[in-house]
């Protein structure tokens, strides 16, 4: 498989040649011709000696398709347009069933309708579709999300609709849980500050051989307090439990009973030295931990956010940080991403506050599992048993 060349939103105008003998999907506006798997350009007859490319195509895909006449095609041929192709670094395999696939690098909310007018199949990662973006859209199946989130989609107009949401589950159980630890790590033995001191000349003017400015704890025999105990919270308590750290598992906030083997949401709260959050946003869990959340925990006690940003209330955690309610925190999110127009955790000069830019799902590995999953997700639904739907 060739890597895929990309246009990076530059329209391809119509009439360009195309000398190229590899195969690729791309959408030809060429009378009966659709691209299908089978056979390379230089095989059809007559050969494909100038296409005649659509101005909106912003990616080539280079994989192992060709091209057939729309009249020996097997099944109806789905149009997959997927809109922040951007996002992922990775190869996405092409499905197999009769399909054209058009991507888009980055697609901004009023470009939605115009983009995927024609869509069967929609990918996205974090765009906003809601009943406007989507009433237009006439021919639309399938939502396949990119992502585990759905809070970005309006999925009661997707019922009404009879649109069918699928999300991709559990890929970033390992990239996750890793990013958690190396922030607790760096937030429990403060790295940050002690690197900020070399850098500043703080050893090598110490009067000893070491520098012990700022304390310095261990993970081991400390408590973590678990918010969510879906796949990713369960991967995080191994971890954790792994370098020798007592897990507690917190019962829904306001919850009347109490399932074995948790903490009511208050006790996890006032009892652990670590608090990690891993559950939806919805409207039940947005503002989860607020002023009256951090006036709860221990002084030493540190926050980690690597779940939504809605979860926590950012100006309630500048204001923890700044009276040291607590001893520190980092977050992987914020509550509008990316942050155009400022945040109240970026603008705070603290030196316990680690803030990451939504990296903590983004290793390689994971975003490949990602991908083979996605298509796994369109396969099952073309073949008429659709997997991980959240409608």
């Amino acid at each position: 498989m060739c890597a895929p060349g990309k246009a990076n939103d530059i329209p391809l105008a119509s009439g360009d040649l195309f000398q190229s003998t590899t195969r690729c999907a791309i959408e030809i506006i060429r009378p009966n011709f659709k691209f299908w798997a089978g056979q390379d350009f230089e095989t059809i007859s007559p050969p494909l000696q100038k296409l005649e490319l659509s101005s909106k195509v912003v990616e080539l895909r280079c994989h192992e398709s060709s091209v057939m006449s729309s009249s020996d095609r097997q099944g109806p041929m789905e149009r997959i347009v997927f809109l922040e192709r951007n996002t992922f670094r990775v190869n996405f395999r092409p499905p197999h069933f009769p399909h054209e696939w058009v991507d888009f690098g980055e697609t901004s909310p009023n470009q939605i309708v115009e983009r995927a007018r024609s869509a069967t199949i929609l990918i996205c990662n974090k765009l906003p579709l809601g009943e406007s973006e989507l009433s237009p859209l006439r021919d639309l199946k399938l939502i396949a999300v990119a992502a585990t989130g759905t809070d970005n989609i309006d999925r009661t107009y997707c019922r009404s609709r009879g649109i069918a949401v699928c999300n991709t589950r559990n890929y970033a159980e390992h990239s996750l849980p890793e990013h958690v630890l190396a922030l607790i790590l760096a937030l429990r033995r403060n790295l940050f500050r002690y690197r900020t001191d070399v850098r500043q000349g703080e050893w090598q003017r110490a009067t000893q051989f070491t520098l012990i400015d700022h304390p310095i704890h261990d993970l081991y025999g400390s408590k973590a307090g678990i918010i969510g105990y879906g796949a990713l919270g369960k991967a995080v308590a191994r971890l954790t439990q792994a370098v020798g750290m007592k897990v507690l598992i917190s019962e829904r906030k306001g919850a009347q009973r109490i399932r074995d083997g948790r903490l009511s949401f208050s006790e996890v709260l006032q009892q652990s030295d670590v608090i990690t959050l891993h559950c939806p946003l919805t409207e039940d869990t947005r503002n989860l931990i607020a002023e009256e959340e951090f006036q709860m925990m221990k002084r030493g006690a540190m926050l980690i956010n690597t779940a939504r940003g809605g979860l926590v209330n950012e100006a309630a955690l500048a204001h923890a940080l700044r009276s040291n309610f607590i001893a520190g925190a980092a977050v992987d999110v914020l509550s509008k991403e990316p942050p155009r127009d400022g945040n109240i955790l970026l603008e705070l000069d603290v030196p316990n506050l680690i803030v990451t830019p939504h990296i903590a799902w983004a290793s390689r590995e994971a975003m490949q599992t990602l991908a083979d999953q996605l298509v796994d997700n369109l396969e099952a639904f073309v073949q008429g048993t659709p997997r991980n739907l959240v409608t």
